[in-house]
């Protein structure tokens, strides 16, 4: 779930003509953990990483809670709205039909999951990069179904692909004591064991079609407002974001070595970590003027792990970095999305009109 992940993020799908008398639209499929998650552990009925009760969702179309876990919009929605692209609907939406997905995409990206099958196992449902996989693999059964192997083999190939996890991976199993990894494992050998499990992942992505794929990297996760506040000090804890960095050099070494292994393969990494960094150390520089502490707590009585109609608000949402504990407040991410723009060259694809925007956050 995490801010980090915020660095974990997403790139846009490209709209295209129907050809051949297919939609054959270019869309993204989205694999992901709580930072891109539009509504997926609202259908685990008995996940605990839920972001399903007020306040979530307040600044974003009704004000209710949609299942994203922030007071708005994912940087994902961001990057998409400012290409003037439709948002990829949650897998586990019972509503979701062929044509949306041949019209929008998929996200599959589900709150507390990780790389590793273990990551996030006290939530008790969520769904791991594994499982999110193995559903786009009936994904691709689905279209097949509807336009034929042909037809379906140039989508799934045509399409962007973002991979944005890690973060749980270390602040819910490497980093606690319940999980056997903690001991198993030194810093090290843990990334280790999370590169060799990626580069499986990634390659089977590749040999169900995934041509195009950005991964994103994470950002300081020792600074998120859950790590601060179980520290004495109440700054960032600096071995957590070593191993972030840690995590992200050794991704980025990973994805410069697949195009070379994988036939027709476009790989990107997106390191945000600098950004990110940089918004939390100086905050007032871009505007906010609180980057330790979250929007939605209950005072004093903290960690308040989650927001919920009890919760106590901010008086102005929008000079905070932190919506909870774990994750970035709807003007981070518009800050974060706006940097990741210009980093990597996302422009405006569509000239269509994409989805509105979620209204500005208010005091």
């Amino acid at each position: 779930m995490k801010l980090v992940s915020s660095l974990a993020i997403l790139v846009l799908a490209i709209v295209g003509v129907a050809i051949d008398g297919c939609h054959c639209k270019i869309v993204q499929f989205i694999f992901g953990d709580s930072l891109s998650d539009v509504g997926n552990n609202l259908y685990l009925s008995k996940s605990l990483a839920q972001a399903s009760l007020p306040w979530y969702g307040i600044d974003f179309g009704n004000g209710l809670p949609n299942g994203r876990f922030t007071n708005g919009r994912t940087v994902a929605d961001i990057i998409g709205d400012r290409a003037g692209l439709p948002r990829p609907p949650a897998f586990l939406d019972p509503s979701l039909t062929e044509d949306d997905i041949l019209d929008n995409g998929v996200n599959y990206a589900s709150g507390g999951g990780g790389i590793l099958n273990e990551t996030g196992g006290y939530f008790i449902q969520r769904l791991s990069l594994n499982k999110q996989i193995e559903l786009f693999q009936g994904t691709q059964q689905l279209i097949i179904n509807k336009i034929g192997q042909e037809e379906a083999q140039k989508f799934f190939q045509e399409a962007r692909y973002v991979v944005a996890l890690g973060s749980n991976d270390f602040i819910n199993n490497y980093l606690m004591p319940v999980y056997s990894d903690s001991w198993k494992y030194n810093d090290r050998t843990f990334i280790d064991y999370l590169m060799e499990t990626l580069e499986g992942q990634l390659k089977t992505l590749h040999s169900l079609g995934a041509r195009q794929v950005m991964v994103f990297g994470l950002g300081p996760m020792g600074c998120i407002p859950l790590q601060r506040v179980l520290s004495t000090s109440g700054n960032c804890q600096d071995r957590t974001n070593k191993l972030a960095i840690s995590f992200n050099q050794a991704t980025s070494k990973l994805i410069d070595s697949l195009p070379t292994k994988l036939a027709n393969a476009s790989f990107k990494f997106g390191d945000a970590y600098d950004v990110v960094n940089d918004v939390i150390t100086n905050p007032t520089k871009y505007g906010f003027k609180n980057s330790d502490s979250p929007c939605c707590s209950f005072g004093r009585i903290r960690p308040a792990l989650t927001c919920v109609p009890a919760s106590t608000l901010c008086k102005d949402r929008s000079v905070y970095v932190f919506w909870d504990e774990y994750h970035p407040s709807d003007s981070a991410n518009a800050l974060i999305a706006n940097e990741l723009i210009k980093k990597f060259g996302f422009l405006r694809v569509n000239d269509t009109n994409g989805p509105s925007s979620a209204p500005a956050p208010e005091g």
